[in-house]
């Protein structure tokens, strides 16, 4: 069974940073993917704003899943690069919406951005945007081939 299968399968389930960030799979198809996540004491920085970082990993799995739902069943992705500007903070009991989507998809290389909001809103609060490298491990060729 595919990442992709597992995640329409399971949900949140399926990825173990899912359940301790409380990531919820809202959609996924045709190159996009929504997800959410209420923000908790434990993920804020010093000032009592969420830690920037859960912003880009909030993001950064928006994109993976967008990205998954145009690879072929054995291929994997890996970050080439990745960057987000932050233009608000957020704080306790908020819930982010990350809604991913793919820019240009190549044969070895995928370009994606994500957009995090307050759920509920339209502003931007965060962007990221990155690039994966795409492979089909040997193992997987292997079997398929068998």
């Amino acid at each position: 069974m595919s990442y992709l299968e597992r995640i329409r399968d399971r949900g949140r389930d399926a990825n173990p940073f899912f359940r301790l960030m409380g990531i919820v799979v809202v959609s996924l198809g045709e190159g996009k993917a929504t997800l959410s996540m209420e923000v908790r004491d434990d993920m804020l920085n010093g000032e009592g704003f969420l830690q920037g970082g859960m912003f880009t990993a909030l993001a950064d799995e928006a994109m993976v899943l967008a990205i998954y739902t145009l690879l072929d069943k054995h291929q994997v992705i890996a970050t080439i690069s990745e960057s987000t500007s932050f233009m608000r903070g957020a704080g306790p009991r908020m819930v982010l919406v990350a809604e991913g989507r793919i820019i240009k998809k190549g044969r070895r290389v995928v370009f994606s951005e994500a957009d995090v909001r307050l759920e509920g809103q339209h502003d931007i609060i965060a962007r990221s945007s990155a690039s994966f490298a795409i492979s089909t491990p040997e193992k997987k060729q292997v079997t398929e081939n068998a």
